[in-house]
């Protein structure tokens, strides 16, 4: 019977594990001690686990042309928490925001720290420049 609870147990254990193992750390892929400041039109937003991700248009600070910049914010839930819901940003809206630089700065990404819609007031996350 023990053998048996073990066979059946290993596995499941195993694949609990999962789900973390996939998960990474936000310092790990991002330097928290730098800033990035963006202005641009929202492209993309999926409102999606395990990290809701948007795609903006904006200048790249070095060369002053526009790229699409890949903005991660935080899971579905903590966005709920805060307020955000899939309709709070759409494509078109003009939008400040301020984030955590990649590790690979050629890849133009940021983890977001705070975000506003100058048209409105709207805002989210820490304070905006």
């Amino acid at each position: 019977m023990p053998q048996r609870i073990f066979r059946i147990a290993l596995p499941l254990s195993v694949l609990a594990a999962l789900p973390l193992l996939a998960h990474h750390s936000i310092p790990s892929h991002y330097f928290m001690d730098q800033g990035v400041h963006l202005e641009g039109e929202i492209k993309d937003f999926a409102y999606q686990n395990p990290h809701s991700m948007l795609r903006v248009e904006a200048k790249d600070p070095r060369t002053g042309e526009m790229v699409d910049w890949i903005v991660e914010w935080g899971p579905v839930r903590r966005l709920k928490d805060r307020g955000v819901t899939k309709d709070s940003v759409k494509p078109g809206d003009h939008v400040v925001i301020d984030g955590y630089p990649s590790r690979d700065n050629l890849d133009h990404q940021i983890f977001l720290r705070g975000i506003s819609r100058p048209s409105d007031g709207w805002k989210s996350g820490r304070d905006i420049r």
